[in-house]
C-alpha cells in the first residue's frame, strides 16, 4: 500500500481593501449589535458571564414522526422549556455553570451564566399533543408525530 497523500487548500493571495473590511465590520455591527462584545479586540477583557449560548438544532423526519435534536451540553432538564404553539415550537432555556477548585494554596470559582431561546415553525398535519422530549447525554430530541390525516395525504412522487 502507498503511503497517504494530504489534501492541502492552496487559497490564492487576495487584496483587501481597508473599505471592504470597514464595510463587512458595518454589516456585522448593524445587523448584530452585541457582535461587537465578541470581538478579538474585547476577548481578554469580556467576563464569562457575557458568553453567548446557542443550542444547534437538527430537524428531520422519520418515519411518521418530525425529529429536533438540539445539543445542550451542560444544561439540565429542569433549565429547559420546551412550548408548542400555533405550529411554533419554542425551545428555551438557561445553562449555568460554575467552576470550583479549592487547593491548599488556592481557592478559584468561575461561573457563567445564559439564557437561550430557539423558535421554529413546523409542517402542518402535527399532532402535537403526542409531542415526547427526552434529554440525554447533553442532547435534547423531541418526537412529534404527524397527525393520521396527514400521514394519509403523504405521496411519493416518482421521477420520469
Amino acid at each position: 500500500m502507498k503511503g497517504t497523500k494530504e489534501l492541502v487548500r492552496a487559497d490564492k493571495p487576495r487584496f483587501v481593501t481597508p473599505f471592504e473590511d470597514m464595510e463587512k465590520w458595518f454589516e456585522e455591527s448593524w445587523m448584530r449589535p452585541f457582535s461587537l462584545l465578541r470581538s478579538p479586540l474585547w476577548a481578554g477583557l469580556r467576563p464569562a458571564e457575557f458568553e453567548e449560548f446557542s443550542p444547534t438544532i437538527d430537524m428531520y423526519e422519520e418515519g411518521k414522526d418530525i425529529v429536533v435534536k438540539a445539543d445542550m451540553p451542560g444544561v439540565k432538564k429542569s433549565d429547559i422549556t420546551i412550548d408548542i404553539s400555533d405550529n411554533m415550537l419554542t425551545i428555551s432555556g438557561e445553562k449555568k455553570h460554575e467552576d470550583k477548585v479549592e487547593k491548599k494554596d488556592y481557592y478559584r470559582y468561575e461561573s457563567s451564566y445564559g439564557r437561550f431561546s430557539r423558535s421554529f415553525e413546523l409542517p402542518g398535519g402535527m399532532d402535537t399533543g403526542k409531542a415526547k422530549a427526552h434529554l440525554e447525554n447533553g442532547v435534547l430530541e423531541i418526537r412529534i408525530p404527524k397527525s393520521a390525516e396527514a400521514v394519509q395525504k403523504s405521496k411519493t412522487i416518482s421521477i420520469e
